[in-house]
């Protein structure tokens, strides 16, 4: 079956105290929760931000160059994901509509190109 990417992007979350972080929190773990039952989920993380940013790397003269932090031009940064493993766009669409809703925040959707396509 083909895999997914379903993500948000921080920016995209407006500002929420503890207390509506939590609820949001709780609601996703119920999607999750499904995921787990469906056994679509292949992995899951809804706690990224940019504190948790080791380094930027990048090619300098064929050597790669460590920066502390994210990429300074970064407008954007990821927030959370999920990976999916779904017979088709429509099963991840599901997926990612369930965690639009559950957290009021929008979703991406991401193909790979499949299973062990890397290794090829």
């Amino acid at each position: 079956m083909p895999e997914y990417l379903i993500t948000f992007n921080d920016e995209w979350v407006p500002a929420h105290t503890e207390e509506q972080i939590a609820e949001k929190a709780t609601a996703a773990r119920a999607v999750i929760d499904e995921m787990l039952a469906a056994d679509v989920l292949i992995f899951s993380n809804g706690a990224l931000n940019r504190s948790t940013a080791v380094c930027s790397v990048e090619s300098a003269a064929g050597e790669p160059l460590f920066t502390d932090g994210p990429y300074v031009e970064t407008k954007e940064h990821l927030g959370g994901f999920a990976v999916v493993d779904v017979p088709d766009d429509e099963a991840a669409r599901h997926w990612a509509g369930r965690l639009a809703v559950a957290l009021d925040w929008p979703q991406e959707v991401h193909r790979f190109r499949g299973p062990g396509a890397a290794r090829r």
